[in-house]
């Protein structure tokens, strides 16, 4: 039996509820750009949380080009990238809420102590500091578990690439199958499961029961071990994922002395 040691937290929409305050600004920066453009579509948060849910901007800026035919340079590119950065920390430390039943599990899981905490996220460092401080969060976390895809790999990616994962795993010196990624979005969770890490997805701030249900059946469909609906359920989800990986194990020696028999 592998035993989970670490735990990977995404941030946004998992931990706090910064999409929908992000999307607000990234959409009327998207505007602008599409303005510059002639391009004459717009887009509300909404539209764009609908679209690019757990991208980050440098993602949905990659997204866009492809999407309307355009390019941005790099150079410029990068000012909209720290721009937009700037406008999204300006709305989180403001108003941004935890995600209902965090704290408390956070700080249970914490003080227990039988695990390794982290945060792996494709926002900017910058904003999921800011996030975690806003709702009181970075107690828990130390600053170098922090991990950003657009911030601290040597070559700035997104979720769904697996790398941010893969980095994390490396610092924190654990292999995929001794960690576990809590991920609400499509993109998060291929990201963690990419990367070979078992995944409970989250579907707590998704509105509505329907709603709720088609994104469970996303990230089951796409490999998730377990669906979440609320953090009070964290232990039971782990738990479930920690006897499934000891069956596993089991079935695995049972076959393997069925087969020395045989022999």
């Amino acid at each position: 039996m592998t035993k989970i040691t670490q735990i990977f937290f995404d941030c946004d929409n998992t931990l706090v509820l910064s999409e929908e305050l992000a999307f607000e600004a990234c959409a009327d920066l998207a505007n602008e750009i599409l303005a510059s453009r002639n391009i004459p579509d717009r887009y509300t948060g909404s539209q764009l949380i609908q679209d690019f849910v757990g991208q980050n901007f440098r993602g949905m800026m990659v997204s866009l080009q492809a999407k309307y035919k355009f390019e941005i340079p790099s150079d410029e590119l990068e000012r909209y990238v720290k721009e937009e950065e700037n406008r999204v920390i300006a709305k989180l430390e403001e108003r941004a809420q935890p995600c209902p039943g965090a704290n408390a599990e956070l700080e249970r899981v914490h003080k227990a102590g039988k695990y390794g905490l982290a945060v792996v996220s494709s926002s900017a460092l910058r904003r999921v500091l800011a996030s975690i401080k806003k709702v009181g969060q970075d107690k828990y976390f130390d600053p170098k578990f922090v991990f950003s895809a657009a911030s601290s790999l040597p070559k700035p990616t997104s979720k769904p690439d697996p790398a941010i994962y893969q980095y994390a795993l490396e610092i924190v010196r654990r292999k995929p199958e001794e960690a576990v990624a809590i991920e609400d979005s499509k993109s998060g969770a291929l990201s963690a499961i990419r990367a070979g890490i078992p995944v409970i997805g989250y579907v707590g701030p998704y509105e509505g029961e329907t709603k709720k249900m088609e994104m469970a059946k996303l990230l089951t469909d796409l490999g998730a071990k377990v669906i979440m609906r609320d953090w009070a359920e964290f232990q039971t989800c782990l738990s479930q994922i920690e006897a499934a990986d000891t069956k596993e194990n089991d079935h695995g020696k049972q076959g393997a002395s069925a087969f020395h028999t045989k022999l």
